[in-house]
């Protein structure tokens, strides 16, 4: 069901959640909103390219 490239993107989400909460309570918090900005960016990135491979299997 999970394939090598779904644990690779979990992987940076919880990277980049860690990281920005890091930085939110150490008090950088301008930092830490910009990272926090990159989760659901990379799990959009993931969601598209999962479905980009779902839809080029059955052509």
């Amino acid at each position: 069901m999970f394939k090598q490239s779904d644990f690779f993107i979990l992987l940076a989400v919880a990277i980049s959640f860690a990281v920005s909460g890091f930085l939110w309570f150490s008090g950088q918090h301008e930092e830490g909103l910009f990272t926090a900005v990159w989760v659901p960016s990379i799990l959009c990135f993931g969601i598209y390219f999962k479905l980009m491979a779902i839809g080029g299997s059955k052509s």
